[in-house]
């Protein structure tokens, strides 16, 4: 469903008055009608609308982008609470002034963490990224070069408690809504993993659970895998089974060096976790159990 629109003129809204609403709840008749008229209502008018309805959960999620000038955001949130508490919606507003505010975090491959920047300062992504953590220094001059705060807090298994939790003060700090752990060799504790429970992404290697441990590009050159992939998903407890929100492969041959599947493997990792940032950015992404809903 797409281009829903009140008839008669419209006057240019200004973009700090344009919204997307996501929504997920028990499915039912006319929850559709319902939203639109929502926002009919109260001078919306819808300019994006997607839904899917999932058979075997019955649960209905929706996003809707519309422009409204009539009311504040505020007043919006209240009067949506309001509707959405009478149809057990969970829901979200987002105003599409504002960047999402993003924390990055970073070990010593940096060809993710390079990409996501380049993008951001091309305004390809709508991010606001605040600040780049990592274990290592590598990559202090590459976050200079932006512009962007570098905050180096070694991590090892004396100091692991006390090191989460100085990230997790620069996260709050800034406010962030997202974390993309862009190649973070590190295994984040439970409780931090609860912390940034809906908010975190990783990016790793498709060749888990077959070829764990250090170097899997050899291990794989080794088997002579014909697919190189790459998953990107939310991080929960779970170490590399949270919702998947995107995967994408590229095939390879026995021509292949190792040195080949790695540079093949990068440009996979950096193209998959690009997409999944922006279309979480984009609040595009609900997550439904175990699973994703995206509306591209």
């Amino acid at each position: 469903m797409a281009g829903l629109r009140q008839s008669g003129p419209m006057k240019q809204v200004p973009m700090n008055h344009v919204y997307i609403l996501t929504l997920s709840c028990p499915d039912r008749l006319g929850l559709v009608h319902g939203v639109s008229g929502f926002l009919l209502e109260r001078g919306g008018n819808i300019e994006e609308a997607a839904q899917y309805n999932d058979h075997d959960t019955g649960l209905f999620f929706m996003r809707v982008r519309f422009a409204c000038g009539q009311m504040s955001h505020d007043a919006l949130r209240s009067q949506l609470h309001a509707f959405a508490q009478a149809l057990e919606m969970r829901w979200a507003l987002h105003s599409t002034s504002e960047p999402m505010r993003t924390v990055l975090l970073v070990s010593k491959e940096g060809h993710c963490l390079n990409d996501l920047l380049f993008r951001w300062k091309s305004r390809l992504l709508p991010l606001d990224i605040r600040a780049i953590i990592s274990n290592h220094r590598e990559f202090y001059q590459l976050a200079a070069s932006y512009n962007v705060p570098f905050h180096h807090i070694p991590v090892s298994a004396t100091n692991k408690t006390q090191a989460e939790a100085r990230q997790f003060e620069i996260i709050q700090g800034e406010g962030a809504e997202l974390v993309v752990l862009a190649r973070y060799m590190q295994v984040l504790s439970n409780d931090l993993c609860q912390k940034l429970s809906g908010r975190a992404i990783n990016i790793h290697h498709s060749f888990l659970p077959s070829f764990k441990g250090a170097k899997p590009y050899y291990q794989a050159h080794d088997r002579g895998v014909k697919l190189i992939g790459a998953t990107a998903h939310y991080v929960t407890a779970d170490l590399d089974e949270g919702p998947i929100i995107e995967q994408d492969v590229a095939r390879v041959d026995h021509s292949k060096t190792v040195e080949d599947l790695t540079a093949l493997g990068r440009d996979t990792e950096s193209q998959v976790l690009a997409r999944a940032v922006k279309w979480h950015s984009e609040h595009r992404v609900l997550v439904n159990g175990h699973k994703t809903v995206i509306f591209k």
